[in-house]
């Protein structure tokens, strides 16, 4: 019983390293969206193909990835996530090196489909491994890994890309020409050392795994006759629980990604904007606290789910409804909002599908796609009308949504 319980407790370890890798390359992109807008002189639609470039992996490579792994099994799966992301840091040198925003997104790409190999291995392991009543505290548990990374992620790189930007931003601004050209192609520069430097980290990371021996999880319910004899298809909420999951995925995304930008537009310097990113990540981090501490000894995975989507949504009206600092706190909230989200509707949605459990996990990282569709219907929507807080109302039916999966959604077609 010991010998397993540390066999648990080592598991557990080696995946919380893996969600700091998740939070630590994922929510770089709040800082490289506004750099790369400065430095290869993109509108806000353009740059914030950055988010489509990366979380449209996850829905591309889902399934791919679901096979892979049955090939592999956990441990050499998530060794090669590791060393495909790595790929795509390297992608960013050439692409540094030419000024090339399409091979940007190429990395991004490659970034990605590492990390759909990733967490669709991730993902249900953490789930499975114990009870599904604790499932939202044990994501939980793994989500201050991810958020913690992001911090330093978020900090690290804006003091990298964006020292003096202010200054170099009103230079360029006075040049043209070769001289203009010279100036951007110095400054998309300081890209590569960090990239670089992340690039080995992951290839470390991947001969850890390999050498850690993680064991391979077996889902209790894939012997479960009864339920396995049900089709996919029959899982209503199942499938309400993947839109749940890509329209929350799309307002965390929105939320964090276009804080630089929107900041900005707010009055706030460019040194300082892409920071900000930071205090929503605090702000996630203490509602993974408050789960940790409330899920499931005194509120259920759906009633935190239900508020925080009513928390979501009246953070979003006061977002749009007012101006300036206030607008921008009311921003960073929103991440307070969806930080239950993840560990709520997960587990709810793959709950009782026996042998489909694998397969519905698939289709739950491809859903992840929201981070990739939803900011480029924001950033479009910004270029259209010049304004960048007017389109946070996409935000409020996305969260009405999860509202009502959290009340009765999560109940359509499961067999109690």
């Amino acid at each position: 019983m010991k010998e397993r319980k540390n066999n648990l407790i080592f598991s557990l370890s080696i995946i919380g390293i893996l969600y700091f890798i998740f939070g630590f390359i994922t929510w770089l992109n709040s800082v490289l969206i506004p750099f790369l807008r400065e430095a290869c002189e993109l509108t806000d639609s353009q740059a914030y193909l950055v988010t489509f470039a990366f979380y449209i992996s996850y829905f591309v490579m889902a399934i791919p990835s679901s096979w892979v792994l049955k090939k592999t099994g956990f441990a050499k799966g998530m060794a090669l996530g590791l060393i495909v992301m790595a790929i795509g840091s390297l992608v960013f040198i050439p692409a540094a090196n030419q000024r090339s925003y399409p091979i940007f997104l190429v990395g991004l790409f490659l970034q990605g489909t590492g990390l759909a190999l990733l967490q669709t291995a991730v993902n249900p392991y953490v789930t499975i491994l114990g009870p599904i009543e604790s499932a939202a505290k044990r994501m939980s548990i793994m989500g201050l890994f991810n958020k913690i990374a992001g911090m330093i992620g978020i900090f690290w790189l804006s003091k990298v890309l964006f020292a003096d930007m202010n200054a170099i931003s009103q230079h360029i601004q006075t040049l043209s020409g070769d001289a203009r050209l010279m100036e951007l192609n110095l400054l998309t520069q300081r890209i590569i050392p960090p990239y670089i430097w992340i690039s080995i980290g992951l290839v470390l990371l991947a001969v850890m795994v390999l050498l850690a021996k993680l064991p391979e999880v077996e889902n209790k319910e894939d012997n479960d006759n009864t339920k396995s004899e049900r089709n996919i298809f029959s899982f209503t909420y199942l499938w309400l629980g993947v839109l749940a999951l890509f329209l929350y995925v799309g307002v965390e995304v929105i939320a964090i990604d276009t804080l630089g930008l929107y900041a900005e537009s707010q009055g706030i310097s460019k040194n300082i904007a892409p920071m900000l990113g930071t205090f929503s990540l605090i702000a996630l981090t203490c509602g993974y606290i408050l789960g940790i501490i409330l899920v499931p000894k005194y509120i259920s995975q759906s009633k935190a789910l239900t508020i925080c989507a009513a928390l979501g949504l009246g953070f979003a009206t006061l977002a749009i409804t007012t101006y300036g600092v206030v607008s921008i706190v009311f921003i960073v909230l929103l991440s307070f909002a969806h930080a239950l989200m993840w560990p709520g509707i997960w587990p709810l949605a793959i709950d009782k599908l026996g042998k489909h459990t694998a397969f519905a996990s698939a289709l739950l990282i491809m859903a992840i796609a929201g981070g990739a569709v939803m900011p480029l219907i924001y950033g479009g929507w910004a270029t259209a009308i010049d304004n960048r807080q007017i389109p946070y109302l996409i935000l409020i039916p996305s969260y009405l949504y999860i509202a009502y999966y959290s009340i009765k959604g999560h109940k359509i077609g499961k067999k109690i």
